[in-house]
């Protein structure tokens, strides 16, 4: 796996202080980009939270996924959460270590009192001290929180910076596009009341070993959800229950459970999102299809980035984005000339460089631009790398509806019906097209559209 690492500088540690007036929450932000640019420390919020404990436990949630591995557990490894203003609301979101839970919290609106939000991407600093002071809050005081520092222009720091440096997967990258391309295929399944979103989430098995269970499902009987054998048509997979866990700080806050998850086709095991309605927030876990199996290799951004068209659409609806909080396709098509198509391909492969997420409860993207190198999910993807090379190399036999692809010492068949690629290959063999298409099918993508790969890789 390839990893790098990131420094993030804080300005000081993030904290929870106490005065005479209250208490004040203080999120501390690294390097990151907003309407202005690059801003070494941005500010996106000055304000009171309408409800502090809510929130605490809320954000606490977002940092335990990022702490957490939930398959193959070894040594904790946790990147600060991502904080986007997006005028209206404040996102926190993270991904855990082993690449199968993406969370997200979002205080909307409602939830926030004073200023109006900010616009803009960065980390925050959730340091151990911050947690365990974050835990202790048990009522409702009015709690300032203040994203940022505390001037909106910070040129000096007095004393050294908080520095942390952290080990970052290539594979986290790609997971953040995964889920929001697989969250764009959800539909809401079911939607539970208070009382039976605690029943059912505490029904379930808290821990697993390191061994993948069979897929389990969920189907909505009246207003409640019950276990299948099966999946029957608008059932829900819930691949490894006991990586619900993190819902457990905020469940006796929850005022609904929504769910959603994509058409049950072949019953196979597929992703699913788990959302809970809070005051002024919601709590969204989004989970891999199986608790072995990363985001990152589910191959759903791959057609997105194998030709040009789409680099160029990308480039054109990039300009477009203005840190909305909802983005329509439509709108964008109307915008820019393209076809509505074209512009959830352009999303897609800008969801690559971490520039738009998937909000489930909306039905809509949003903007957001994590603090990433914007080519680097792209020039590690293995899959995207090799068929570059077989691309760029000349492996490529096209006639008519039948490709012929020279691999090593093989040659492979691809063959295009009602306008999906199939391959002789062992991949397909596996997979079938569950995890995207293999490197021999976006090879021959590539060079019937016109890719650019000469010499090899992009």
């Amino acid at each position: 796996m390839t990893r790098s690492v990131q420094a993030l500088a804080y300005a000081r540690p993030s904290a929870l202080e106490s005065s005479q007036v209250g208490a004040s929450l203080g999120l501390e932000t690294a390097g990151g980009l907003t309407p202005r640019g690059a801003e070494a420390h941005p500010r996106f919020f000055a304000g009171f939270l309408s409800a502090p404990r809510i929130a605490a436990r809320g954000l606490l949630a977002v940092a335990d996924v990022a702490a957490a591995r939930y398959y193959q557990r070894t040594l904790a490894s946790s990147l600060d959460p991502v904080v986007t203003g997006n005028g209206d609301r404040l996102r926190f979101e993270s991904f855990s270590g082993c690449c199968g839970v993406y969370a997200r919290l979002d205080v909307l609106q409602e939830g926030l009192e004073g200023e109006r939000t900010g616009h803009g991407t960065t980390n925050v600093d959730v340091n151990n001290p911050l947690r365990d002071a974050l835990s202790r809050i048990t009522a409702d005081d009015p709690l300032h929180l203040r994203v940022g520092p505390e001037e909106l222009a910070v040129t000096t720091v007095d004393g050294p910076l908080v520095e942390k440096k952290v080990p970052l997967p290539d594979r986290w990258l790609r997971g953040f596009a995964e889920a929001q391309v697989a969250s764009a295929g959800f539909d809401l399944r079911a939607e539970l009341s208070a009382a039976q979103a605690v029943a059912f989430l505490r029904s379930l098995p808290r821990r697993s070993g390191n061994a993948a269970r069979g897929a389990q499902w969920v189907v909505a009987s009246g207003s409640a959800l019950r276990p299948t054998t099966r999946p029957v048509p608008g059932a829900v997979c819930l691949p490894g229950p006991e990586r619900l866990v993190a819902l457990e700080r905020v469940l006796r806050h929850a005022t609904a459970l929504r769910v959603y998850g994509p058409p049950v086709v072949d019953g196979a095991p597929v992703a699913s999102a788990w959302e809970v309605v809070l005051p002024g927030m919601r709590l969204t876990l989004t989970l891999s299809p199986d608790a072995s199996r990363g985001f990152s290799g589910e191959g759903g951004v791959l057609e997105a980035l194998a030709t040009d068209e789409a680099a160029a659409d990308a480039e054109l609806v990039s300009v477009l984005l203005a840190w909305e909080p909802t983005i329509e396709p439509a709108s964008l098509a109307e915008q820019s000339g393209l076809s509505v198509e074209r512009v959830r391909a352009a999303l897609t492969r800008l969801g690559t460089a971490g520039r738009v997420g998937y909000d489930l409860a909306d039905a809509a993207y949003f903007h957001r631009e994590l603090p990433y190198d914007a080519d680097r999910a792209e020039r590690h993807n293995p899959r995207l790398v090799a068929a570059r090379e077989l691309a760029g190399a000349g492996a490529v036999s096209l006639d008519g509806a039948v490709a012929s692809v020279a691999s090593g010492e093989r040659r492979y068949q691809v063959r295009e019906s009602g306008g999906r690629l199939t391959c002789t290959c062992q991949w397909w063999a596996d997979y079938r097209g569950k995890r995207g298409p293999c490197k021999h099918a976006l090879a021959v993508t590539m060079v019937r559209r016109g890719a650019t790969v000469a010499g090899g890789v992009r």
